[in-house]
């Protein structure tokens, strides 16, 4: 049933738990997250070089300034995205996030320029990232993966997985994010 939804409708469900219309998509703007997403996701329709591709990169870097978030539309993020609280939250362009992600303050997803994990991180699906959690390098986090508040990931961390810690430690945990992630699209 969710496939007749557009990418947009996805992520607002995450936070309603029930498919929007347009005009309560617009209702729902109020909130800085829906805000920013609903102009993240708009300007992502627009990646190709034109007048209307233009004016929505300005609205975005605009918002990104009055919210705190450095998102950027050439950003690969699947469908249910979800903003948990807003300010201070980072994402390299070139980082890649599943699906039915959330993702809280203060987190940091990030390049890393030299050594074995030079690159971008690649995110799975139903991956929760916690406040002031720092993800950096060429690495992997798997899906159904909980990455608590304040964690340090410069490693792969396999699917099925809780992260705690600076350095992060690993334990195994089939239903890691079960009561975290809600409403899945």
């Amino acid at each position: 049933m969710a496939e007749k939804y557009s990418i947009l409708q996805k992520d607002f469900y995450r936070e309603s738990g029930r498919w929007l219309s347009t005009f309560e998509i617009w209702a729902k703007c109020v909130n800085p997250n829906l805000h920013f997403i609903y102009i993240l996701r708009t300007a992502q329709k627009y990646k190709k070089r034109s007048i209307l591709g233009m004016f929505w990169k300005i609205v975005l870097r605009h918002h990104q300034i009055k919210y705190g978030f450095q998102i950027y539309p050439e950003t690969e993020i699947g469908e249910g995205f979800y903003l948990g609280h807003w300010g201070a939250l980072v994402i390299n362009p070139k980082a890649k996030i599943g699906k039915n992600c959330n993702i809280a303050q203060g987190v940091t997803i990030g390049q890393q320029n030299r050594g074995k994990n030079e690159g971008f991180p690649i995110i799975g699906d139903e991956v929760w990232i916690g406040t002031n959690a720092v993800i950096v390098g060429g690495i992997t986090i798997g899906n159904n993966v909980l990455i608590a508040p304040n964690s340090y990931i410069n490693f792969d961390i396999p699917e099925n997985s809780i992260a705690v810690g600076n350095p992060a430690k690993i334990y195994q945990k089939q239903d890691a994010t079960d009561g975290y992630i809600n409403n899945k699209v």
